[in-house]
Formats: C-alpha cells, sequence, structure tokens
C-alpha cells in the first residue's frame, strides 16, 4: 500500500572530532560554504548512509536490495529486470532491441518492485540495457552546519612502510607520515520531502517510509570510522499533511525547527551546547509534527 500524506523533515546530526563529508577536490578536506564558512553535507553522502542502513538491516534481500552500492555494475542491474519480466530476447540483438522497446516501462517497475533506493530516491537506469528513469519520491538538500566550522589538519605517523625499499630510504626507521582532517565539532541541519504522488509512480510504501525514518534515525550507529569521529541523528521532525497537496508550505514548517547556541557559548564542542526551539503553536490547520529521534 502506497502512502497517502505528503511528508516534509529535518533532520539535525552532529560531528566532534571528525570529517563528516571530505571533499575529494580539496585533499579531501571537510565541505565548506567558501563565503559563510558553514560545514556542508551533500545529499548524495547522507542518500548513501540510508543504503548502507537498509542494506545491512534487509540483508540485500527484495523487495529491499540496493542498486547504487559498493562495486555495483549498474547495467547487470537491468539485465536482471529483462530476465525477470521474462524478456531475455531483447539483451541480444541490434541497438534498437536492447533500447528495450516496449518492455521498458515493466523493466522499470520490476526495477521500482525489487530495489528499495530506486523506489525511494528515483534512478537513472537508461545506461546500456534501457530500464528508464525514475524520479524518487523522496528527496533530501545539503546539510548546512548551524554555525560556521573550522577544518583543523592533522599530521599522523604510521610505525610502518610499505615496501623495502622505504625502509631502506629510512635506515630502518619506517614511519609513514600523514594527514588528517577533523571538524572539531558541528550540529548540521538537512530539510527532505516525501511526495505521495511519486511514491504511487514508485510503489512506495508505509513499510517503506517506517524503514526510511528507522534508517535516519540510527545510520550513524552503524557507520563508525576513524575518519568520521563521533557522529549522531539528534533530531528528526517530521510534519505529516493530512492532504496529498500538503496543508502549508514546507519553508514555513522548517522555520519552526530554530537550533541556536546557548548564551555564553562561543564555540560549540557538544549538543549540550545548543538548544532546539520547536515552535508547535499555532500548527497550520492539517499539519501534525511527530518527533521520531
Amino acid at each position: 500500500m502506497t502512502i497517502s500524506n505528503r511528508y516534509d523533515f529535518v533532520l539535525l546530526f552532529d560531528v566532534r572530532d571528525g570529517n563528516p563529508n571530505g571533499d575529494p577536490d580539496a585533499g579531501n578536506l571537510p565541505r565548506l560554504d567558501a563565503e559563510s564558512g558553514h560545514g556542508l553535507v551533500t545529499d548524495v553522502a547522507l542518500k548513501r548512509k540510508v543504503r548502507n542502513f537498509v542494506g545491512l538491516v534487509k540483508g540485500e534481500q527484495p523487495p529491499y536490495e540496493i542498486y547504487v552500492k559498493e562495486k555495483a555494475i549498474l547495467n547487470n542491474q537491468h539485465k536482471r529486470a529483462y530476465v525477470g519480466i521474462g524478456r531475455e530476447d531483447l539483451l541480444a540483438g541490434d541497438d534498437k532491441k536492447r533500447k528495450g522497446g516496449d518492455a521498458v516501462d515493466d523493466a522499470r517497475a520490476w526495477m521500482c518492485r525489487n530495489f528499495f533506493d530506486v523506489r525511494t530516491f528515483g534512478a537513472v537506469m537508461s545506461t546500456g540495457v534501457n530500464c528508464g528513469q525514475v524520479r524518487g519520491p523522496v528527496q533530501l538538500t545539503f546539510a548546512r552546519s548551524i554555525d560556521p566550522v573550522i577544518a583543523q589538519e592533522h599530521s599522523i605517523t604510521r610505525m610502518a612502510v610499505s615496501t623495502e625499499a622505504e625502509a631502506d630510504k629510512q635506515d630502518g626507521d619506517n614511519r609513514t607520515m600523514g594527514r588528517k582532517h577533523t571538524v572539531p565539532y558541528g550540529l548540521y541541519m538537512a530539510h527532505g520531502f516525501v511526495s505521495s504522488f511519486l511514491a504511487k509512480q514508485t510503489g512506495f510504501g508505509e513499510d517503506d517510509l517506517a524503514l526510511l525514518w528507522q534508517a535516519l534515525g540510527q545510520m550513524f550507529e552503524h557507520d563508525r570510522s576513524a575518519a568520521r569521529g563521533e557522529m549522531s541523528t539528534r533530531g528528526l521532525y517530521v510534519f505529516k499533511h493530512d492532504s496529498e497537496l500538503g496543508n502549508a508550505p514546507a519553508h514555513a514548517l522548517f522555520e519552526r525547527i530554530r537550533p541556536m547556541l546557548k548564551d555564553g557559548i562561543t564555540a560549540a564542542r557538544s549538543f549540550d551546547d545548543y538548544e532546539v526551539s520547536v515552535d508547535e503553536a499555532d500548527m497550520p490547520s492539517g499539519v501534525s509534527l511527530l518527533r521520531l529521534c
């Protein structure tokens, strides 16, 4: 059963002494807004964590397989769709046949049924064997830190080298120097949207929605690494609309969640340095606030 309500949500998470989302074009430094100094985490990075959590919890089994995952060959997944709908004949022959012909819609539906991230976030599946394109009902923005953050660079030492040649150059000292980039502390906010109209097109249902909320609340607990330090979800505020079109503009609802530094704090180093104000007064008719984390 697909969802029949519109949802808008606010996700709060923080990082301490870690790199929440390194920028490969900047030597893996934490992503920053160059003008304001606010930290950034891309929507793609957040979706990756949701995918990893769902794959872990559901064991990569249909209907909760993950389409975009580490070392995946996407065109091979497209071929599975044509096998699944009994149209293997379209996997051979000229270019016109490989485009899928009149079976593209069936192949796209098969992908939505079997892959959680396809029916949730959408996907472009027209490369190679054509399974069409899907516009997902769930969309996320970049996460932005509430206050400016600083990116620190640390020198680190490994008491080993990789090759004998390196050891010979150091006369057996065997040290390898490296760099590590961290944010001392940052509280980040991302906004999200769930469309029931697009959910009907992909088959995104109530069970999928419950799994999404669970993933957003727990995804950092199973994504630990030395590079990311301590990351935690600190709040998941979901605005549920009674209607499919919605009962209030999303931006007006998002403005009701206001994290602010406590008086006297100039440099935050923990979540306790913030106070999160939630304005529930005069909530628009037809909108209810669910605090899921």
